[in-house]
């Protein structure tokens, strides 16, 4: 196999940076669109990159382009059942965050994905950010030594007023489960990625702004198996210090024996020995795409592993931690208390 065939399922905003990110891997070709709503919306995303299958037919479509991926960019609730149409057919599936409406639905995808065929990869973006690749190399070369505690601020700033998320993604405004089950759960994957395995987590959730259903605002602490504190505290009222808050969503502050790693909001890395004078980390990126081209990043992961048999991260199998993580994060709220993942979120937990 040396060129990859891609169907893509939904036309919504996010999906503009899957369309782009596709289009400039050169080993792929994008083969068809299948759209939720409008038709009119899907033929100009076919006619923009060249493909030639559109209908609103999942099935029909698998079944008369052949892909070898199927990229799932529809609501939560379609992804278990994309996700089954794909592994029946032999056919990996990449599934949008959040992964499923439930925690029983996420293991179901986990389960397919561990069963033979297809495999299934979570498009979780934010861990290929450009940022948080180097600040995890720069932990896996020791400069901090002991990692002790770990801090993310975000602040994107875009939900105040009764118009909050409308001109992007206004189902935002519906969700039940909103900061969390939406947002927080990028940097939950991003914690375990930097850090390793959380053991416990205690959280305060709030609903600010009340436009929204859901909470949009709130505090995570994370106990990590490694003894490192962990914070989440998140806000999405307020920004920060960045001409685009939206590049790097908040700040983050790293510290540990030898000193301390900032990111701050123009993804610019900060290094302070213990003691020292801080300086600035030269690393290189590019401003393209989504948030330092994260998506064409997770995207080119995927098609190395299928080409080349790299390793492959983000498996279904791997990210359902992520969810149980986020039932925790809820119930520990609900219950005001520290939550113990292993002991206290059942396997049927939903």
């Amino acid at each position: 196999m040396s060129r990859l065939r891609v169907a893509l399922i939904g036309t919504g905003y996010f999906s503009q940076y899957h369309y782009d990110a596709w289009s400039r891997i050169p080993e792929v070709e994008m083969v068809g669109v299948a759209y939720m709503s409008s038709r009119a919306k899907a033929q100009g995303v076919a006619d923009q990159y060249g493909i030639g299958f559109v209908g609103d037919d999942v099935e029909v479509m698998l079944d008369t382009v052949g892909p070898d991926i199927v990229d799932i960019i529809s609501p939560p609730e379609t992804h278990l059942p994309y996700a089954r149409l794909a592994h029946a057919r032999g056919i990996h599936a990449i599934s949008q965050k959040p992964l499923a409406p439930s925690l029983a639905e996420a293991r179901q995808l986990a389960d397919l994905s561990r069963s033979g065929g297809g495999r299934v990869v979570v498009h979780e973006n934010w861990r290929f950010k450009p940022w948080f690749r180097e600040l995890r190399r720069l932990l896996d070369a020791g400069v901090l030594g002991e990692v002790y505690n770990a801090t993310f601020r975000m602040r994107p700033g875009d939900g105040q007023g009764p118009k909050a998320y409308l001109d992007r993604q206004p189902y935002f405004q519906k969700m039940t489960r909103f900061l969390i089950h939406e947002t927080g759960i990028h940097m939950i994957d991003v914690f375990r990625f930097m850090f390793g395995e959380i053991d416990a987590v205690t959280a305060r959730l709030r609903r600010l702004n009340p436009a929204i259903a859901g909470e949009d605002a709130g505090y995570v602490m994370m106990d990590f198996r490694t003894g490192l504190a962990g914070m989440l505290d998140a806000n999405r009222l307020v920004d920060f210090d960045a001409s685009n808050p939206r590049l790097t969503m908040g700040e983050m502050l790293i510290e540990g024996e030898k000193g301390q790693l900032r990111l701050d909001g123009c993804g610019r890395i900060v290094m302070r020995p213990h003691r020292g004078e801080a300086h600035a980390h030269s690393y290189a990126w590019f401003d393209r795409g989504y948030s330092g081209d994260c998506v064409h990043a997770l995207q080119r992961h995927v098609v190395d592993h299928l080409l080349n048999g790299s390793r492959l991260e983000n498996r279904a199998e791997d990210y359902v931690r992520n969810m149980e993580i986020e039932a925790a994060v809820y119930r520990s709220d609900a219950e005001r208390k520290t939550i113990f993942i292993d002991r206290e979120i059942e396997p049927e937990a939903a």
